[in-house]
């Protein structure tokens, strides 16, 4: 099974004599090929997977196997005259990929693909990643191949992988993996550009850019061989200390949140690993200090020096949230995560604030 990514679509549209590119996906359960379309060119999204060739049936479907509306993301099953009968010698593999086709309801089979899709409007299918790489990070559930998919379609970008790490004890992160087709895009770019399309709790905290992804022996991108981030990407070539008693709170509390060192007061929030939970810790510990700022400022402000600028002075306060907890696994916050009862208004209303910013 193979997807398309639009810089390989690009390059072959680049090739000399070629006027059209066709786009066939399908597992070896259907006979290898179950839906095709024609890749448009210079476009700015991904290409789709398009519809089912003649004689199959493509359903996206829920958890309950009913069909989803337009635009609804869902599990891709397939169905019709290429289907295999089965596994050989393995019953209880073809009884979990095989099942009955309730769509149609004719006494055939369809076949659970494991792949997530959704139907475009135009009829189309877009493929969105493998339900297999779906992660919880911070509550929420998010489909690695669909960040992985806006990634790569943005300018500059030929190719990229995603993971969730924990490489600090309970602390897990979006990676994301770049292999630039130029030079190498800016990360504050890259973020911004998913923004666009992504929600926050989506967007990768760090970014490692690669000449080449490692391979294994079957030609598949290694993922357990990606790196570890190494924090020592930057946004200026050598850190400027801070110069005033505000950048140096700032900068002591960017190294607590962002475990780091030596900050200077040019480096970029996000490009160090910033996320939406590290900015309303910065947000509450800040405030501790008698800084006041808002979760919204330091997306708008992402460097110490531009945030000192903006930034109000009080004195320090004692009834603020030393940290700020982590969603439950059942997803979300939920009222018990927060000791509130030696918080003012003030402190109250300004909690509510941040966590509302923090899941925009």
């Amino acid at each position: 099974m193979f997807w398309m990514p639009r810089w390989l679509a690009d390059q072959a549209y680049a090739r000399p004599g070629t006027r059209r590119l066709c786009n066939l996906y399908g597992p070896s359960e259907d006979t290898t090929y179950s839906t095709w379309t024609v890749v448009e060119r210079a476009a700015d999204r991904p290409p789709a997977i398009g519809r089912p060739v003649h004689g199959t049936r493509a359903y996206v479907l829920d958890g309950a196997l009913e069909r989803l509306p337009l635009g609804v993301p869902g599990e891709l099953y397939l169905a019709g005259a290429g289907l295999a009968r089965g596994y050989l010698g393995r019953p209880e593999l073809t009884a979990e990929r095989l099942l009955p086709d309730l769509v149609s309801g004719n006494g055939e089979r369809m076949y659970r693909t494991g792949d997530r899709a959704r139907l475009r409007p135009d009829g189309e299918l877009e493929y969105l990643g493998r339900l297999d790489h779906q992660v919880k990070v911070r509550g929420y559930r998010i489909e690695l191949g669909e960040v992985e998919a806006a990634l790569a379609a943005l300018p500059g970008v030929e190719s990229a992988v995603v993971l969730a790490r924990e490489d600090f004890p309970g602390e897990t992160r979006l990676v994301a993996y770049v292999v630039a087709s130029g030079a190498e895009p800016a990360v504050a770019e890259l973020r911004r550009a998913l923004q666009q399309t992504l929600p926050e709790p989506f967007i990768p905290s760090a970014f490692v850019f690669l000449e080449a992804f490692p391979l294994t022996p079957h030609g598949k991108v290694d993922r357990r061989a990606l790196p570890a981030p190494d924090g020592s990407r930057r946004t200026a070539a050598e850190p400027i200390a801070p110069r005033n008693a505000v950048e140096e709170a700032l900068a002591a509390v960017w190294g607590e949140v962002l475990r780091r060192d030596g900050l200077g007061i040019h480096d970029n929030f996000f490009e160090l690993g910033g996320d939406s939970i590290r900015t309303i810790q910065v947000v509450s510990r800040c405030r501790k200090r008698g800084i006041l700022i808002t979760a919204r400022l330091v997306f708008q402000h992402q460097t110490i020096a531009e945030l000192a600028a903006v930034a109000r002075v009080e004195e320090p306060r004692a009834d603020v949230l030393e940290t700020v907890p982590v969603p439950s696994d059942a997803g979300g916050f939920t009222p018990s995560d927060f000791p509130v009862s030696g918080l003012d208004q003030g402190a109250l209303d300004e909690l509510l604030a941040l966590l509302g910013q923090s899941v925009e």
